[in-house]
């Protein structure tokens, strides 16, 4: 058993705390990943995932774009 003055959890914010993307990539394996349908239970759900499909790939290709303006230029 641990008492109260053993060293308490971290909730200190650091540097890596900040720059972690492992949920983020974690949504987009989600949101990209395909189903047989019967998770989503309504048509407001479906769309909303379709639109975040359509801004990641649209966000994806214009980070691409600017990162090759900024090689070539």
């Amino acid at each position: 058993m641990t008492s109260a003055s053993e060293s308490p959890k971290r909730n200190k914010n650091t540097l890596a705390d900040y720059f972690s993307f492992g949920p983020l990539f974690e949504y987009f394996l989600r949101v990209f990943k395909k189903d047989g349908g019967s998770k989503y239970i309504n048509f407001n759900l479906r769309m909303m995932h379709g639109i975040n499909r359509i801004s990641i790939i649209m966000f994806l290709i214009c980070m691409i774009v600017i990162l090759i303006r900024r090689i070539l230029v």
